[in-house]
């Protein structure tokens, strides 16, 4: 039988490439994307808080699957937290991380 192995500290820094970037968040913030994920996340509107995040794994201080620092959107009922689509990382050419996380302000 497997054991489960406690990871005690996940480094989750990452650094995008310029051009990704702004590439990713052209995609993020285009109108039909903005309402298309709106109308899932049951708001008016909402604007791209430019807050980008690698998922991590459960860790005994990060206990929400994301780096501390951004531990106070998780709960927020001003916020909507969204994995960005394959589709997305893929146009922008990010390939790692492999997986990210957008955080949304609702209106």
């Amino acid at each position: 039988m497997a054991q489960l192995k406690i990871v005690n500290h996940y480094d989750s820094s990452f650094t995008l490439a310029t051009e990704a970037k702004a590439e990713l968040v052209s995609l993020l913030t285009q109108a039909a994307f903005l309402t298309q994920v709106s109308e899932q996340g049951n708001c008016q509107r909402l604007e791209f808080t430019g807050l980008l995040f690698q998922p991590v794994p459960y860790t005994p201080t990060a206990t929400k699957g994301m780096p501390v620092e951004f531990e106070q959107y998780h709960d927020s009922p001003d916020y909507l937290i969204i994995n960005v689509p394959p589709n997305f990382m893929f146009k922008a050419k990010i390939f790692q991380p492999s997986r990210l996380c957008a955080i949304y302000r609702k209106f």
